[in-house]
């Protein structure tokens, strides 16, 4: 069958062959065996009932098997044949242009120069999950292929509930992942219900289809680290030959490397994950790959004695980083954390002293000996940096979970009052008040075309528009426009690419919305391809994150979640192509909610009131938050708007004097 063919025909009609598990690419680690007896037989039922009957007898002792070796039923055999990686738009079928441009994203998703764990259907963050299953994948592919501008096709955490008749205006896909009673949102309630095949942790932009590979989050990351060095150097002074350490290649986490590239430090960055290390070391994202300790010294004082620019990925744990460059005084300049804190203990981050290899077994048959080595570590990982603050080094906490669950295992991260931690995020200190109150967040989007032509036109015309903007804006947000022009200038330069032509830029509701024009003219006029736009969930409005989006709103509102549920919902009338709402994200299950969305412009005049409509409300809505929370920088952002949207009034706090209140 050709590749449209079998997109069509969903769960085949004959039953295919067995099929092994892939080799060559890195798999998910084996999940905790945490079903009784009974769930076994209750997860089974759940798996079979997507086969005919027919196919029970033989399919229910493969099935269990997978349960039993890997903790999850991911359905091996119903992998396709054909290559999983993001075609250009016109060669999927389907009769609606929107579901053809979501089929695109989902196979981006999942192509294996993309994914952590393609096989297991997760894209990063060691458990951020497109499906749960195969057998997902295959009716999910097959809805979208058949159905019209006149239906919606709802998802359950990865699973495909059906196609619904609604109208043109309406969302094409509604997507949810892991929204659980409250009560029941603890790690240990994902693991046993994952494990049934009822919900799923999809993460950010996995199960919404959004992620572009570590670019998603390069930009961030290069905004942060540039604006971290120029919080502790003296005006004017070059990060050249000054060490940013910090830990983690897998999945977004890759993008550390090239951000402090594009900052202009030297980056040293820790990986356990031989596979993921050589991974990021082929595709350029990192300069040179370490394996011996003695190695990385000489490495590094040599990069510092030279001024130089570079970035070094180490094979082995960052504690004894950490601990090897305190004992030889080495100055760290800055220091964070990007493993998978978020997921501890099952491989989200590995006890230092232990093989990858021997952890992964611990994990796998020793739980409990795995989690003390991991909270043992912490405690050593949080004493290092300690020692490294006490001279000078700027830590900051990268938003997954590090602080947190440092603490639950005992470190020393608390603050004096016993109830903030004693490093700040970097959303508390940096992203918060420079970005998002201001209404600037990772704002994206991908060429459907395939084309790397395209890619640099929509380069152009954002930087074009960006100039334009900046010769009349206020000089509150005139770095933020600088360093954003700067970065997409040079984006092209720094090989960003991985999976589809996309894009990320940091902007503002008036930055995305006359961008988006630009792209709608340029496809109207034939210079352009269809563009999906959208955005990470770690932004201004989409996530109600207490320890990283919103751990800078001091107004005791940062542990409600009514921000990222009206922004779902508020995009969804407004004209997104799709939406999604997710429990966990970055610091954990039960620990966030998050949305996202992705629009497609297709030159068309509904997709320019779409646009207008939309990306003002889903930056607004967060700036109208944080403005209520007494952000100062976010009252100034939502007042300015105000002055120049007739339509928009928004509720202000009045500020009350603390000498009242003593």
């Amino acid at each position: 069958m050709t590749f449209q063919e079998q997109l069509l025909s969903g769960i085949p009609a004959t039953l295919p062959p067995p099929q092994a598990p892939p080799s060559g690419v890195s798999r998910a680690p084996r999940r905790k065996d945490i079903l009784s007896p009974d769930e076994k037989q209750l997860a089974l039922r759940n798996a079979l009932r997507y086969f005919p009957p027919a196919w029970h007898a033989e399919l229910a002792p493969e099935f269990a098997a997978e349960l039993r070796e890997y903790g999850r039923i991911y359905m091996y055999r119903f992998r396709p044949a054909y290559p999983m990686f993001a075609r250009p738009l016109e060669e999927y079928p389907g009769q609606s242009l929107a579901a053809r441009a979501i089929m695109l994203m989902i196979q981006n998703n999942l192509d294996p120069a993309v994914a952590q764990h393609p096989a297991e259907l997760i894209t990063y963050g060691g458990n951020g999950a497109v499906f749960q299953n195969w057998a997902q994948y295959l009716l999910t592919m097959q809805y979208l292929a058949t159905m019209t501008d006149e239906q919606t096709l709802h998802l359950y955490s990865g699973h495909p509930l059906g196609l619904f008749p609604s109208a043109p205006e309406s969302p094409r896909v509604v997507v949810t992942n892991g929204m659980m009673i409250p009560n029941y949102s603890q790690p240990d309630d994902y693991e046993k219900f994952n494990a049934l095949g009822v919900t799923q942790y999809g993460q950010m932009t996995a199960g919404s289809y959004m992620y572009i590979g570590p670019q998603g989050i390069v930009h961030g990351t290069t905004i942060t680290v540039m604006n971290a060095f120029r919080m502790v150097l003296p005006a004017g002074e070059s990060p050249a030959g000054k060490i940013f350490l910090t830990a983690g290649l897998g999945g977004m986490s890759g993008a550390q490397p090239k951000a402090g590239n594009i900052a202009g430090c030297i980056t040293i960055c820790a990986e356990v994950n031989p596979a993921a290390a050589r991974k990021r070391h082929e595709q350029g994202w990192v300069d040179v790959l370490v394996e011996d300790m003695d190695a990385l010294v000489a490495l590094t004082q040599d990069a510092m004695q030279g001024q130089k620019t570079m970035s070094i990925a180490y094979l082995g744990n960052v504690v004894e980083v950490w601990e090897r460059f305190a004992d030889l005084g080495i100055t760290v300049h800055l220091g964070s954390d990007q493993t998978s804190l978020h997921n501890p203990w099952s491989g989200g981050y590995y006890p230092a002293g232990v093989s990858f290899d021997e952890a992964n077994r611990l994990l796998r048959e020793e739980p409990t000996v795995f989690q003390d080595l991991v909270r043992q570590t912490l405690r050593r990982h949080a004493a290092a940096v300690n020692r490294h603050t006490a001279r000078g080094t700027y830590f900051f906490d990268y938003g997954n979970a590090f602080l947190l669950e440092a603490s639950r295992a005992g470190a020393d991260v608390m603050a004096e009052d016993g109830i903030n931690f004693r490093y700040a995020s970097y959303v508390q200190d940096i992203l918060g008040p420079l970005c998002f109150d201001y209404g600037f967040g990772p704002f994206r989007w991908v060429c459907t075309s395939g084309k790397a032509e395209d890619l640099a036109l929509t380069d152009s015309l954002a930087l074009e528009t960006l100039h334009r903007i900046l010769r009349s804006a206020p000089p509150e947000i005139e770095q933020q426009l600088q360093d954003n022009i700067t970065w997409i200038r040079e984006a092209a330069s720094h090989r960003l690419v991985v999976g589809s032509q996309a894009r990320i830029l940091y902007a503002d509701a008036e930055g995305r919305t006359a961008i988006a024009l630009a792209f709608n003219q340029a496809i109207a006029a034939g210079r352009l391809g269809p563009v999906v736009l959208g955005r990470d969930h770690h932004d201004v409005s989409g996530t109600d994150s207490p320890y990283r989006e919103t751990s800078n709103i001091y107004d005791g509102s940062k542990f409600t979640a009514d921000m990222a549920i009206h922004n779902v919902i508020g995009d969804a009338f407004r004209g997104a192509s799709w939406v999604s709402i997710h429990n966990g994200g970055g610091v954990g299950w039960g620990e966030v909610i998050n949305g996202g969305f992705g629009l497609l412009l297709d030159g068309s005049p509904e997709a320019e009131r779409r646009l207008k409509s939309m990306l003002f409300y889903d930056v607004n809505n967060g700036i109208a938050r944080r403005a209520w929370a007494r952000n100062p920088e976010a009252n100034f952002a939502i007042r300015r708007e105000m002055d120049r949207t007739p339509g928009l009034r928004v509720t202000l706090p009045n500020l009350v004097d603390d000498a009242l209140l003593e």
